[in-house]
């Protein structure tokens, strides 16, 4: 596919051709057709041009998903002023740094996050807007307040029949190398780095789910990853608006519980998520199910008989509404028993690979094709590389270039030289093997590759994997201390009472299952030692374990 049309082009056709249809609901709230979302936008115009805001202003928002967030985000794009979404899950300090750093004019925020943000910290904005309401609760430039107070009287006097499809008339992109967003990463060390997503990378990264994805008008989507976040964004948000689909925010964190609920109820058509996710509803709720004895045991066993696996796979096609296309997951590493196991019986699950300075996608395929283990081949309009001698046997970095590629981080020229070389290909930092066909397999962050004093390369990972399998394990780190592999465990302490374990017992489980686990692995990355943590190990907010946290401990 060619670019004959621009990212806005997308939005504008898109309200047009579904104005009547359903388009964003908060879920057990409100409903906006696309119709409503247009209007929204209208009038948010109104306010930005009446507050002087001019196109390549920044206007930040920060807030749980919502369709108020939603219409922020699409009326600041169609105005042509550049959006910064902040992840909500952020400390007030990096809220408060991220929209100094970027100069945003306006931020719009939801009210739980307002709570905590001190609007002193934040001199350089003009105004600060609650996103439930859209009211003005700092205003430091009058024009704002007369444009808000006065937005319903100029609308008014502007469409007196209301506001129709052949009103709609966006601000195109300039070109196709402006600047849309700057989204701020969510580092695992010190403050954010404001990556610059061009208007090229969000055209080219819908393009792509326009071409291998089947949503139609009316079919409906969970949006249930942050927006803040570019692969919540991108596959839910606004490859969804795209489309012509229905989209239900959840508005709270997304508990098996919550999902098992909304998604009977929603039927999503296609389903974006964190392994996270997947991983605890698949031991919690579908492997008990089956047979309690044998659940556990099933992640392990190489044949599991036809009608326990038709079994399996219809309790998990069910619980996640039973009418999806494929479930895509990404963000971080999948457990390997976990996808063993949904491969085995058939379960229509795909690995996406990406990162925020691709908007995300560097790598995917749809579930029929793709291989155990690998995360698929290079997305349209990117090239992809194995930085390696001899890639299919040796693991080397992932390097990529194409349309999805970010501008470079906004006002740090060193840190963009420092991942894209000369030659225009991004140094993602993840060690991968690619085979014949193309299929990229990732093995880990090349920095948090554990390199022993005889010189072996360990794969923490690979380890964690195998281990987070084990009786009541919730979640582990494999680090190097003093020269030996520690295992540092969070327990599955809820699994373990309910069973009458004591205290002693988990430590004794743990021991066993470290015995086990060193059968399974070579001699040079034997586990030599278990610490138990009693607090659920701190996460990034795409739900990968900050390890810089927990290296230094020392045992």
């Amino acid at each position: 596919m060619k670019q004959e049309q621009g990212f806005i082009d997308y939005i504008e056709q898109s309200i047009i051709r579904n104005w009547d249809l359903n388009a964003l609901t908060d879920y057990k709230g409100a409903t906006l057709q696309y119709k409503d979302v247009a209007r929204k936008i209208a009038k948010f115009h109104i306010v930005l041009e009446g507050a002087d805001i001019k196109p390549g202003d920044k206007i930040a928002v920060c807030g749980r998903n919502s369709a108020h967030w939603a219409v922020a985000f699409l009326a600041t794009l169609t105005y042509g002023a550049v959006i910064v979404p902040i992840l909500h899950e952020f400390k007030a300090d990096n809220i408060h740094n991220i929209v100094n750093h970027s100069g945003a004019k306006l931020l719009f925020v939801g009210d739980q996050v307002w709570e905590n943000l001190n609007e002193e910290i934040m001199p350089h904005l003009q105004g600060i807007v609650l996103l439930n309401d859209f009211s003005l609760v700092v205003c430091r430039n009058p024009r704002h307040m007369v444009a808000f107070e006065n937005r319903n009287a100029i609308y008014g006097a502007r469409y007196p029949k209301n506001f129709r499809p052949e009103h709609i008339c966006y601000r195109k992109e300039q070109s196709p190398d402006e600047l849309a967003i700057i989204n701020y990463t969510s580092g695992t060390t010190g403050y954010s780095k404001g990556v610059m997503l061009p208007y090229r990378s969000l055209w080219s990264n819908v393009a792509y789910c326009h071409e291998m994805l089947p949503i139609r008008p009316g079919d409906n989507m969970v949006s249930m990853l942050p927006m803040g976040h570019v692969f919540g964004m991108t596959y839910d948000f606004l490859y969804g608006f795209s489309a012509g689909a229905h989209l239900y925010f959840l508005t709270r964190m997304p508990s098996p519980k919550i999902i098992a609920q909304s998604f009977a109820e929603i039927k999503p058509r296609v389903i974006s998520c964190v392994p996270l996710i997947v991983e605890k509803i698949i031991k919690k709720n579908i492997l008990p199910r089956i047979d309690n004895r044998i659940g556990k045991l099933l992640l392990r066993m190489p044949i599991i008989n036809d009608k326990i696996k038709a079994e399996a796979r219809k309790r998990a096609m069910e619980i996640f509404g039973g009418n999806f296309d494929e479930i895509i997951i990404g963000g971080a590493p999948f457990n390997a028993e976990v996808e063993r196991f949904l491969k085995s019986i058939g379960f229509p699950y795909t690995i996406a690979y990406g990162m925020t300075e691709c908007g995300p996608i560097i790598c995917s395929s749809r579930w029929e094709t793709l291989k155990l283990a690998s995360c698929g081949k290079a997305t349209t309009r990117m090239e992809v590389k194995i930085d390696s001698p001899d890639p299919q046997h040796t693991a080397g970095e992932i390097i990529c270039r194409g349309a999805n590629l970010m501008l470079g981080y906004y006002k740090n020229p060193e840190a963009t030289a420092q991942i894209i070389d000369v030659n225009g290909w991004l140094h993602t930092g993840d060690l991968a093997t690619m085979d014949a066909e193309g299929y990229v397999t990732v093995r880990g962050r090349s920095k948090n590759m554990l390199l022993t004093a005889s010189g072996q390369n360990i794969y923490p990972e690979e380890i964690e994997s195998k281990l987070n399998n084990m009786p009541y394990v919730a979640e582990s780190l494999i680090v190097l201390q003093q020269d030996k592999l520690v295992a540092l465990i969070y327990p599955d302490f809820d699994e373990a009472f309910s069973h009458g374990l004591q205290q002693s017992d988990i430590e004794r489980t743990m021991e066993n299952n470290r015995n086990e686990l060193n059968q399974q692995l070579p001699g040079y990355c034997q586990i030599t030692k278990i610490k138990i943590h009693f607090e659920e190990f701190e996460k990034t907010a795409k739900k990968s374990i900050k390890r810089f946290l927990y290296q230094e401990a020392k045992g």
